[in-house]
């Protein structure tokens, strides 16, 4: 019979479960929480919680017995540096057991042990606070201020967005700087066709100056002729 004896084989024998509690008391250092059944959890929780006692005195003697039980010089360094800064203000209740539910096929009952210090969830949450309500006269006074407090909130949620969107999205600024028109302004075609048109150059050497200057040769002609003629008559009459 087993009449008070605490220690729970686990279906192994001692070698067996001492180098499993081993083994699962570096993971749970290393990794600050591991998966396993209640089983196994309880009882790494008694093996491992006086090993992170010892860590909290960081000498020569700690760190060899303490060694002995892990048999891993990485771990150990860690445990010593790492987790005894951590858990220095605790005086015990290093671990916690998260029940998750049964395991499929044998139905055994899972859970989560972690380091509780390293738990970010549990450790940051804020109380609620809690308010006392009377019933005397003071209670409509009260509720009309909070309604008071409650409205301005309200404002400058509905105020807040309008302004954003308008500032974002502008449309007259994207059309300001990218105007089509000013290009066209700038460099038009038809002033380079004003500046060097081909009407003027016919204009300014016409074919009928030409002719008008002709007639004077015509006449200094016609005057030599007639000349010649009164000359031959002139002769004749002699």
């Amino acid at each position: 019979m087993r009449h008070g004896n605490k220690l729970n084989h686990l279906s192994r024998k001692s070698a067996h479960r001492k180098a499993m509690l081993s083994n699962m008391a570096c993971s749970l250092i290393e990794h600050k929480r591991i998966s396993t059944t209640i089983a196994k959890a309880k009882a790494l929780r008694v093996y491992v919680e006086p090993l992170l006692t010892k860590s909290k005195t960081d000498t020569t003697h700690s760190r060899r017995i303490v060694f002995s039980y892990l048999q891993s010089k990485e771990i150990v360094t860690e445990l010593f540096r790492d987790v005894a800064a951590k858990i220095a203000t605790r005086d015990g209740g290093y671990t916690r057991i998260i029940r998750t539910g049964y395991r499929l096929g044998d139905n055994a009952e899972m859970c989560l042990i972690e380091l509780v210090d390293y738990n970010e969830i549990y450790t940051n949450e804020k109380a609620k606070k809690t308010t006392r309500r009377s019933r005397r006269g003071g209670s409509s006074t009260s509720s009309v201020e909070d309604v008071v407090a409650a409205t301005p909130v309200a404002d400058v949620v509905e105020e807040t967005p309008v302004a954003e969107v308008v500032e974002e999205t502008p449309v007259a600024e994207v059309v300001e700087e990218a105007p089509v028109a000013e290009v066209v302004e700038e460099a038009p075609v038809a002033e380079v066709v004003e500046e060097a048109p081909v009407a003027e150059v016919v204009e300014e050497a016409p074919v009928a100056e030409v002719v008008e200057e002709t007639p004077e040769v015509e006449e200094s002609n016609d005057e030599a002729a007639s000349d010649e003629t009164e000359s031959t008559e002139n002769s004749s009459a002699e």
